[in-house]
């Protein structure tokens, strides 16, 4: 994929994979490489998150639903943010109950030409009590 993040902050990321490696038989992107990347572009997000608040959890993706608008023609770009309230109540979720869910809508492209949204599921490694 040559995925790569381009801009990671704790509240957004962007991301981008060339098309060459990622392209179909029509020279667009390919519809499983265009999910991949959205969804590798939250699991990167929701990890810096953790790691940012020393948050030891496992993360899975709990669903994810993308909606096809248009042909990727270029790079595939992706970004996703979460603001301050989301992170907070995920955050809160793992530390207090053990489990916290962050749901994020994800874009490719400018158009957008996909959209991805995917809820994140932390659980809490090694919790008491």
């Amino acid at each position: 994929m040559e995925f790569h993040i381009d801009a990671l902050s704790l509240g957004s990321i962007r991301v981008s994979a060339p098309l060459s490696p990622n392209s179909n038989i029509h020279g667009t992107g390919f519809a499983g490489s265009i999910y991949s990347a959205a969804i590798l572009a939250g699991w990167a997000l929701c990890t810096h998150i953790l790691g940012e608040h020393e948050v030891d959890a496992e993360l899975v993706v709990a669903k994810a639903e993308i909606r096809y608008r248009a042909p990727v023609t270029g790079d595939l770009q992706c970004r996703a943010s979460a603001d301050e309230k989301q992170r907070a109540l995920f955050l809160r979720g793992v530390r207090e109950q053990g489990k916290g869910i962050l749901a994020l809508d994800i874009a490719v492209g400018d158009g957008p030409q996909a959209q991805v949204q995917a809820t994140y599921c932390a659980v809490a490694r090694n919790r008491i009590g």
